[in-house]
């Protein structure tokens, strides 16, 4: 990282960023072309987790490559300043690299549907057979990762 004093070392400090935030953008890459989305997810304090439908540009891509890039961030915001190249991004942010896999056993998926869902809601819900069919789950092994602050 070029600006150390930024850096966020503390897998706790990182942790909590990915835990406050609801949104995170997924990076794929396919035949040297770049996709970006943002997705809805979960993390269990290792693995991050979302769902897709079963088919669709992502899904696609993941199928053919596995590898992933995700970033989270929170706090956005920016610093003003009298010059206009001195304004700066205030947010706290993390970046990692990891391996895709689709989670197959129902079971599984039903449990991380729950982590997912539970984010934004207290009710417990059912998950018809008809849907879980037509539902990709994917798990986020996470390779590398690294934390960032800026104005905080």
């Amino acid at each position: 990282m070029r600006r150390k004093e930024r850096e966020i070392s503390s897998r706790q400090d990182i942790d909590v960023i990915i835990r406050s935030a609801t949104v995170m953008h997924l990076a794929l890459a396919d035949n040297n072309i770049p996709f970006l989305v943002p997705v809805f997810y979960a993390y269990d304090g290792s693995v991050l987790y979302f769902h897709s439908a079963q088919v669709g540009s992502k899904i696609e891509i993941l199928k053919r490559n596995n590898t992933v890039c995700f970033e989270i961030s929170v706090d956005q915001g920016f610093i003003e300043n009298d010059l206009a190249c001195d304004f700066e991004a205030r947010h706290r942010t993390v970046i990692g690299l990891g391996k895709a896999s689709f989670i197959e056993d129902e079971a599984e998926k039903i449990k991380v549907l729950d982590l997912i869902v539970g984010r934004f809601s207290d009710k417990k819900f059912e998950y018809p057979k008809a849907n879980l069919v037509h539902t990709a789950v994917i798990r986020i092994d996470i390779d590398s990762i690294k934390g960032k602050r800026h104005g905080y």
